[in-house]
């Protein structure tokens, strides 16, 4: 196996070029801007399709045949593959971008917000319930309009902001019903007004490499949504708590969320696999390069 083993030497030391695997689902135009950048600096790369990938839980070493690479770089978007993957990896001593730890973190919004409310970032109050009575109390809790979510997704897909109780409980009887257990953990956030746009930060390491407005008229303002990007100067605020968000959920790539609150910036959310084709749109940093050279920093330094 070529990957990087515990204590062993690290790709950049050895005579051969790092190899990088990037985990997919399917490839975006983010991951095949990642490929490109990849291939610009001589660096053998090739997308690992989540689909393709078999795991030896048993095995001591990673097999040959599917997961020969020095380091993992995570854009899967389905979320208990990668979380599968990564953790396997860990095992395995290959480096990966990003952790385990950190992906299961922020693939559930309400380790999440735990992590934030942990690290005394501000974020928009949160309560988790799991029965349709202490649900509405929790909307009761934080005041109405209240805002549900799923623990688990991406893109805006079934946020709900409700207005009253009998709206609440026809709302997350509703979401009961769809079977999954992620959907009788409900997720209850304080609605807070903001002007028609949130800010999407983009991490890579230790700096906040750019920064969007995302605006729209409905409430929901995700680029996957139809929200407009638009530049947005990277100020000390915006940077600040960004790399402080990232750290308390240990993300070393990353889009941050955040909302311009009466009392200041807070954030909504740390995304590990956060989407950057709006942001590419806003700004001439090069994104994908900046992903590559830390997946390459992240392969020399042996972190899993």
């Amino acid at each position: 196996m070529t990957g990087m083993k515990p204590n062993g030497p690290t790709p950049r030391q050895s005579s051969r070029p790092v190899c990088l695997g990037v985990l997919v689902s399917y490839l975006r135009p983010e991951e095949k801007a990642i490929l490109a950048a990849a291939r610009d600096r001589g660096i053998d790369v090739a997308p690992v399709f989540d689909r393709d990938v078999v795991l030896d839980l048993a095995a001591s070493d990673a097999p040959t045949s599917n997961l020969d690479f020095d380091v993992l770089l995570d854009r899967c978007v389905a979320h208990s593959r990668s979380g599968y993957v990564l953790r396997a990896l860990q095992r395995w001593g290959i480096p990966t971008l990003n952790s385990a730890d950190a992906v299961r973190l922020c693939d559930d919004k309400a380790e999440n917000s735990l992590a934030l409310e942990s690290a005394g970032i501000p974020t928009p109050r949160t309560l988790v319930a799991f029965d349709v009575e202490s649900a509405i109390r929790a909307c009761e809790a934080v005041g109405y309009p209240a805002v549900l979510k799923p623990v688990t997704g991406s893109w805006g897909r079934l946020l709900a902001r409700v207005n009253g109780p009998e709206q609440a409980r026809s709302i997350l009887e509703q979401k009961k019903e769809l079977g999954s257990f992620h959907h009788a953990i409900f997720y209850v956030q304080e609605y807070i007004a903001k002007p028609d746009r949130d800010i999407r930060a983009y991490v890579i390491g230790d700096r906040v490499l750019a920064a969007s407005y995302r605006t729209a008229k409905h409430w929901v303002t995700n680029a996957a949504r139809g929200a407009e990007s638009a530049p947005c100067p990277v100020t000390p605020d915006i940077e600040a708590l960004a790399l402080r968000a990232c750290a308390a959920v240990g993300a070393r790539l990353a889009g941050v969320d955040l909302i311009e609150t009466q009392d200041g910036l807070a954030v909504i959310e740390v995304n590990t696999g956060g989407e950057f084709k709006g942001l590419m749109s806003t700004t001439d940093v090069d994104i994908a390069g900046a992903i590559v050279d830390e997946a390459l920093d992240t392969a020399r330094l042996g972190v899993t």
